[in-house]
């Protein structure tokens, strides 16, 4: 098992910056993808961005290039997602989740993920 808590959500006004933290507890394995979603109201969950908990290439959607930095602080068993210059529609609820052994382009895929955190609210607004 692995439990996910996702943190750092907010109100913050267009251009603005956010960074959420997702803490990873249980089992944790190298082979386990750490990624980022959200979902906006109304739409389907998204991934934004994702790598390989052991290391390797970090993989981002276009909506979050060159805006969003993904990270990992294996000490703390911490995952973090660096927004920047943020947009209304960037608003969402921001997800960590792990999914075991994933490769492009099922990383991608919210329905190959394992585990879940409850979520962490972005919401981008004048």
């Amino acid at each position: 098992q692995v439990q996910l808590t996702e943190s750092g959500g907010g109100l913050v006004q267009p251009g603005g910056s956010l960074r959420l933290s997702c803490a990873a507890s249980g089992r944790t394995y190298g082979t386990y993808v750490m990624s980022w979603f959200r979902q906006a109201p109304g739409k389907e969950r998204e991934f934004v961005a994702g790598s390989r908990w052991s290391g390797g290439a970090t993989h981002y959607a276009d909506s979050g290039k060159n805006r969003f930095t993904f990270s990992k602080d294996k000490s703390r068993d911490t995952v973090y997602l660096q927004m920047t210059n943020l947009q209304p529609e960037d608003t969402a609820v921001y997800y960590c989740a792990a999914g075991y052994n994933l490769r492009q382009p099922a990383l991608e895929d919210p329905d190959q993920y394992n585990y879940w955190g409850q979520g962490t609210q972005v919401t981008v607004s004048s």
